[in-house]
């Protein structure tokens, strides 16, 4: 585990130090996509793990964890939690519901603890999380992330075309 070097600290570190999983913070330059990401990072594209925001209802949200190489399915997403209608949410009310700019967002340290559905392909190998800063991510187990956010596994995923 690694201490935030950022003045002020930096919540997604902190709870992930807080909730003991083991993980390591990645520091790297402005990225414009997910091969960037990936290449600063020093990992495949489909481990740069993309958290995205989702609203399920007025003021509910869910994050889910879709890795870099897929985009989330609307129908399977909608049949896991039995509603017909979800959104994502414009950037500021995203920044609103979670505490991070996108780009930045992981369920760690989040303002609220919105509840994590994670597509089953990111487990069984290390994953790239965002840190909650611009630059900044988590690395850590798939499946200790998955535990460690009780997150619910499906199959909520396509291939990006």
């Amino acid at each position: 585990m690694s201490p935030d070097p950022a003045p002020g600290g930096n919540p997604a570190v902190a709870a992930a130090e807080a909730s003991g999983i083991a993980f390591r913070v990645v520091e790297h330059g402005p990225v414009r996509s997910l091969a960037e990401a990936a290449a600063a990072r020093g990992v495949a594209v489909p481990d740069v793990v993309k958290t995205i925001v989702v609203r399920v209802g007025d003021g509910d949200y869910r994050f889910v964890l879709v890795p870099g190489d897929r985009v989330i399915s609307w129908p399977k997403l909608r049949a896991l939690l039995g509603v017909n209608r979800l959104s994502m949410p414009d950037a500021a009310t995203a920044r609103d519901a979670t505490g991070y700019e996108r780009g930045t967002i992981t369920p760690f340290g989040a303002t609220t603890a919105w509840p994590v559905i994670a597509d089953e392909r990111i487990l069984g190998r290390e994953i790239t999380l965002g840190g909650g800063r611009h630059g900044v991510a988590l690395a850590v187990d798939a499946g200790a992330a998955v535990q460690t956010l009780r997150a619910t596994v499906a199959d909520v995923s396509d291939p990006e075309r």
